[in-house]
């Protein structure tokens, strides 16, 4: 298992960020999405497109204005396919905070691995 976390010292919109000493070593998705919810990555999202809509308001936002604080990447331990990354998305302009699982590799979603392509274009 790999893990990494945005510390504030590179670019914002790096897809997997820089290790930070201080950070939070989740074992479990499970403790990834723990661990956002309390720093209040609470909402939870669906993609559409190009853009990332608010479970609880319904808004949607450019993909464009999104920043990657937090990305949480687990391998299984008997089949490296069985995957899963955790996001703490944030956009600055707003309050807006949430958390984005996702299955990669062989299992992922075609729209969830389109979205992590623009978001590395992005970065």
């Amino acid at each position: 298992m790999t893990n990494a976390d945005h510390d504030g010292a590179n670019t914002e919109r790096a897809l997997i960020p820089v290790v930070n000493a201080t950070s939070p070593a989740p074992t479990t998705v499970t403790e990834a999405v723990a661990y956002l919810y309390e720093q209040g990555y609470t909402d939870d999202i669906k993609l559409e497109g190009t853009n990332i809509v608010s479970g609880r308001s319904n808004i949607s936002y450019a993909l464009c204005n999104v920043v990657v604080d937090y990305t949480f990447r687990f391998e299984g331990d008997s089949d490296p396919s069985d995957g899963a990354i955790v996001l703490g998305l944030r956009y600055p302009d707003t309050d807006m905070r949430a958390t984005l699982v996702s299955a990669y590799g062989h299992y992922a979603d075609p729209e969830t691995s389109e979205f992590f392509a623009r978001l590395r274009k992005q970065s």
